[in-house]
């Protein structure tokens, strides 16, 4: 296991920074997720920390060392790519071995080291199949072992299940996790899915137009985004913005539409605020609404809506709901026969806690 450090590094292709000031470090172990839009840096970081790609300025560090002018194939690490790269000629036993070969590795010491690998993988047995005659989660497999093989100090996973389909991607979700615990191998992947980041990381970093805006735990930023644009990226939420007023018990407020929004979270007064809301943290109650601090219970955010819009999906519903400022997106678990109608009058509810403060 080690760990890798970058510091403040930087490309740019022209006036376009692809990667600005980039200051990150991944730890021993964990498995780190980058997500990002397309164009945000996420695969020009993990390609500068693979050395495919030299940085501007700034310093890529393994373990302490500054690696930045070390060539790819002495950095010690491994890759896996969306596409996986498989040799079609070669059996999956040659194209896990292949990197042993290159080091000079005898076939007589590669043989228990591949054996080893498939079972890791779970493909004992499929050693003499080509990659035409496996199903793409096996492929996936074949590739993740053929960069463990070498036991590289890092394995760097570019979209590693973005050519799966949805049942298989999730299954392989599973299935790469458990791998990473088992070789405790520091773990760094690009991928656009918001739900295969936050299923896999330990940590994640949400990037934008070259620059790391947030780190934490998938909790963390999930739950507590410090922008719009974090807010909006990582799942749905609902922004509502307007001036800073009193709240009762000490909490913040916010004007919205006449109005009053609380949150959990101190705001500086005299000025404007947008406030975060998750769609699945509204309650859907009976229309007749009571005050937010009516002092009965704990306060809680109550706003008269009317449904605009519903979306059955099975186990859930996602509703539209026009309130005083606009629509929001409300999802609700279908745990009860009943769904609300176009046109319904209700009343959403919702804790302090869970209206946050973004930039």
């Amino acid at each position: 296991m080690s760990v890798v450090e970058v510091r403040g590094a930087s490309k740019y292709y022209g006036e376009l920074g692809a990667m600005v000031d980039v200051q990150i470090t991944f730890g021993e172990g964990e498995f780190f997720g980058l997500l990002g839009p397309s164009g945000s840096g996420k695969t020009t970081l993990l390609r500068t920390i693979a050395g495919f790609i030299e940085p501007d300025k700034g310093q890529i560090l393994i373990d302490g060392k500054d690696v930045s002018a070390v060539p790819v194939h002495r950095r010690d690490i491994g890759m896996v790519f969306q596409n996986y790269a498989l040799f079609p000629h070669m059996s999956v036993f040659d194209n896990i071995a292949f990197g042993l070969s290159v080091r000079g590795v005898a076939a007589k010491d590669a043989g228990p080291r591949v054996a080893e690998m498939l079972a890791l993988v779970r493909l004992s047995g499929l050693e003499e199949r080509r990659p035409r005659q496996l199903s793409g989660g096996q492929q996936q497999r074949v590739a993740l072992a053929r960069s463990l093989i070498t036991r590289p100090r890092v394995l760097l996973l570019d979209e590693p299940l973005g050519a799966l389909d949805k049942r298989l991607r999730q299954e392989m979700q599973v299935e790469l996790k458990q791998i990473q615990r088992e070789v405790g191998i520091t773990t760094i992947f690009v991928t656009h899915d918001q739900e295969e980041a936050l299923t896999l990381s330990d940590r994640v970093a949400i990037l934008n137009e070259g620059r790391v805006v947030q780190v934490g735990t998938p909790s963390e930023v999930y739950e507590r985004p410090n922008s719009a644009f974090t807010a909006n990226f990582l799942g749905d939420a609902n922004l509502l913005t307007g001036p800073v007023t009193a709240g009762p018990n000490g909490l913040g407020a916010i004007d919205w539409h006449g109005e009053r929004i609380l949150t959990a979270d101190k705001l500086a007064s005299g000025g404007q605020a947008t406030l975060a809301v998750r769609p699945e943290k509204f309650r859907i109650e009976a229309a007749e609404v009571a005050p937010a601090d009516s002092g009965e219970g704990p306060p809680r955010n109550r706003l008269r809506a009317t449904i605009t819009r519903a979306v059955y999906s099975g186990n859930a519903t996602t509703y539209r709901a026009s309130a005083a400022g606009g629509e929001l997106t409300v999802f609700a678990q279908n745990r009860t026969a009943r769904l609300y109608a176009i046109g319904a009058a209700v009343t959403l509810v919702w804790s302090p806690e869970h209206t946050v403060p973004v930039a």
